[in-house]
């Protein structure tokens, strides 16, 4: 016949058994606070980003004097305004370039076996592992007048092309590095997509290409839209490519930021620009946000 123990509790409570099994004890788990998950990531950008950006801002009103004088000299500038209407201009045609040269190679990353997969995948992450500053030199010597491009191009009878210097090669240079910013959000979006649709309305009695701008093109613009505001944001703040390859003609404003900051100590207005540049981006992707997410709803039905 099994015996029980008891053990006795303080204050003259009932005697527990001591193999009975306690309750859960409560505990506070940080799966129960989602939001302490990302206070490590906002604290950092908070002193990366916040900060700085706060002090540049400050500094576009206060430097040399408080008030509103550093933007009434920008816009009042005709050189500012130009170069502010050319950054956004070669932001959009590197955005133009990146998305014609990704698409196919996103598609054909979905279509082919696992090893070709891989090795196609590779080649997208190579670029990262060299510096810009190298890739973009190598473009100088691609480039040039004397070089391969133009050398081929007169083997074939034809004349040489400028090149360097202008907005063409600024283009040419930045679509390669941030190339691989569009092909990964459109691969992610691509290898979700049942290619079974596309069969069905082959079967059905549709033409390839029919069959592809109406069932396949709707369901990967939301990454098409993913990687096109990726490299627009970014082609606005390029400042290397553009002073390697680029001309007096095909100047963006990051290099008058850096000439009033660093070469003219002009804090006030480099900060004015840059508070410039960052609200129209800003009032654009206002503007786009609503085609955007018009167009994702109708891919989701779709």
């Amino acid at each position: 016949m099994s015996q029980t123990s008891h053990t006795p509790t303080a204050g003259g409570d009932h005697p527990r058994p001591s193999g009975a099994v306690q309750g859960p004890q409560r505990r506070p788990r940080l799966a129960a606070y989602p939001s302490l998950l990302a206070m490590p990531a906002l604290l950092l950008l908070i002193a990366a980003m916040g900060y700085p950006l706060l002090t540049v801002t400050l500094r576009s009103f206060s430097d040399p004097a408080w008030g509103l004088q550093n933007y009434v000299w920008f816009f009042s500038t005709p050189v500012n305004v130009t170069v502010l209407w050319r950054t956004f201009s070669i932001a959009a045609w590197v955005t133009i370039v990146c998305v014609i040269a990704a698409y196919p190679y996103a598609y054909l990353m979905t279509a082919v076996g696992p090893r070709l997969r891989l090795i196609l995948i590779l080649c997208v992450l190579v670029p990262f592992w060299v510096s810009g500053v190298v890739r973009t030199l190598a473009w100088v010597i691609l480039l040039q007048d004397s070089g391969i491009i133009n050398s081929v191009i007169r083997l074939l009878g034809f004349d040489g092309v400028k090149l360097i210097r202008t907005q063409t090669g600024v283009v040419i240079g930045m679509a390669q590095v941030l190339l691989p910013f569009m092909i990964l959000p459109l691969y992610s979006v691509m290898r979700g997509i049942d290619l079974r649709l596309v069969q069905a309305a082959r079967s059905l009695g549709a033409r390839p290409a029919r069959a592809f701008l109406q069932i396949y093109l709707p369901l990967s613009l939301p990454g098409v839209f993913a990687g096109a505001i990726i490299v627009f944001i970014l082609s606005l703040g390029f400042y290397i490519t553009p002073a390697l390859l680029g001309g007096p003609r095909s100047t963006m404003l990051s290099t008058l930021v850096q000439s009033q900051v660093l070469s003219l100590l002009n804090w006030g207005r480099g900060g004015a620009m840059g508070v410039v540049l960052l609200v129209a981006t800003f009032v654009l992707l206002a503007l786009a946000a609503p085609l955007m997410r018009q167009r994702h709803k109708q891919a989701s039905r779709s």
